[in-house]
């Protein structure tokens, strides 16, 4: 038999008439449960996820101060030593035609969602600037979408063992979350530097107030020295020629880190009085010599030397910091920690995490064995929970 051309005639009832009725179907599905969600993205091309949260060993807060070098130039640039922690959020994703569809399930194993967005970026600039659960994953979303030619994402955070509010930098290992899932699933072909920099712009479009610091968790959990000039961002993995035996202590305190910026990005670009001024010192000249010691600490396994400098780094922050936000860096749960007479026989050193106050408390253990015994003590005497590092 003489075979018949194919012409859109021939398809229209079948073909192209069931690839619409599915493309539909896709749109207008509203996902009302997990398990809608899990279905939908069983039939589409999925990326697996992890992005860990990230610890800062030396120069907290030093990040949004460098960049204040464009208003002063008088100011030093900021150093921090940072690095991806093993806990985070792992998450799989693929693409929507339409909608920007999330879920998450926390630390607690409590399930968010699913939340519909329309990929509209005025729809994507008002969610995030609600501050609600995934106002930074719309965040993110509206610096993708102005930026890139996409569509949606379904992005399904499945499991979290990073827990948030506590200083470990839940928010930015989100941001970056999304980010990530945008590059991986559209192929943007973004670096590691461009994760982070979409990241830090979706946080910022939020109403949190955070520095660059804390897309470091982009590179993983690695060791990273940042320096923050202005604009300018520099990076520089580093190698470690002793293992750290980190410990986290959950402070079970509560802690505003939206608060604690309010206060302290008061003292800039130019110091009021001998307060501020002093922060300005805090987070200029202390921090660059406690930094340069911390890297050469690091460089030659001098354990003992760091962990010094973290107790020297954490007096001057308490002398020079706290009185510009006692409300929240007064701290009581973190000195009672640090003040704990039963630890220091097991540590270095110690000092408060991310922002400070009563998040988190990072441990310098002298050895593996040290680490436990720290985490028994601080479970069984202090009540407070731990993880190592």
């Amino acid at each position: 038999r003489k075979a018949r051309p194919i012409t859109p005639h021939c398809v229209g009832a079948s073909c192209l008439s069931l690839c619409l009725c599915l493309r539909a179907r896709a749109i207008t599905m509203a996902f009302s449960a997990i398990e809608d969600l899990e279905e939908y993205m069983a039939s589409e091309r999925t990326v697996e996820l992890f992005v860990p949260g990230r610890i800062c060993l030396m120069g907290e807060h030093s990040d949004w101060a460098g960049s204040y070098r464009r208003f002063n130039s008088s100011l030093l640039p900021g150093m921090c030593l940072v690095s991806g922690t093993n806990q985070g959020l792992y998450a799989r994703a693929c693409r929507h035609p339409s909608k920007l569809i999330v879920t998450s399930i926390d630390q607690g194993g409590n399930v968010c969602g699913p939340t519909e967005f329309s990929m509209d970026p005025q729809a994507l600039l008002a969610a995030a600037a609600t501050g609600d659960h995934f106002s930074y994953v719309a965040g993110v979303a509206y610096q993708i979408l102005v930026r890139c030619h996409v569509s949606g994402l379904v992005l399904h955070n499945y499991k979290t063992d990073l827990p948030a509010r506590k200083g470990l930098s839940s928010s930015a290992a989100a941001c970056v979350l999304a980010a990530r899932a945008f590059n991986r699933v559209y192929d943007l072909k973004l670096t590691v530097r461009g994760e982070m920099d979409l990241g830090y712009h979706g946080e910022i479009t939020t109403p949190s107030q955070c520095g660059r610091m804390d897309q470091c968790c982009a590179f993983g959990p690695r060791p990273v020295l940042m320096t923050f000039d202005g604009d300018r961002l520099d990076c520089e993995e580093l190698s470690l020629k002793s293992t750290l035996h980190l410990v986290i202590v959950e402070l079970d305190g509560t802690k505003d880190t939206t608060v604690i910026l309010q206060r302290l990005t008061k003292c800039y670009p130019v110091p009021d009085d001998d307060a501020q001024r002093g922060v300005h010192e805090l987070l200029g000249a202390i921090n660059q010599r406690i930094v340069r010691a911390a890297m050469a600490a690091l460089d030659c396994g001098d354990m003992a030397a760091l962990g010094a400098l973290m107790d020297e780094a954490q007096e001057h922050f308490d002398r020079l910091a706290t009185p510009l936000c006692p409300s929240q860096l007064t701290a009581p749960n973190l000195h009672r920690v640090l003040r704990h007479e039963p630890l220091r026989k097991h540590i270095f050193g110690a000092k408060g995490v991310g922002s400070q106050g009563d998040g988190c408390a990072q441990l310098l253990c002298r050895s593996a064995t040290d680490a436990e015994a720290a985490m028994r003590i601080v479970e069984t005497e202090l009540g407070m929970r731990t993880m190592p590092l």
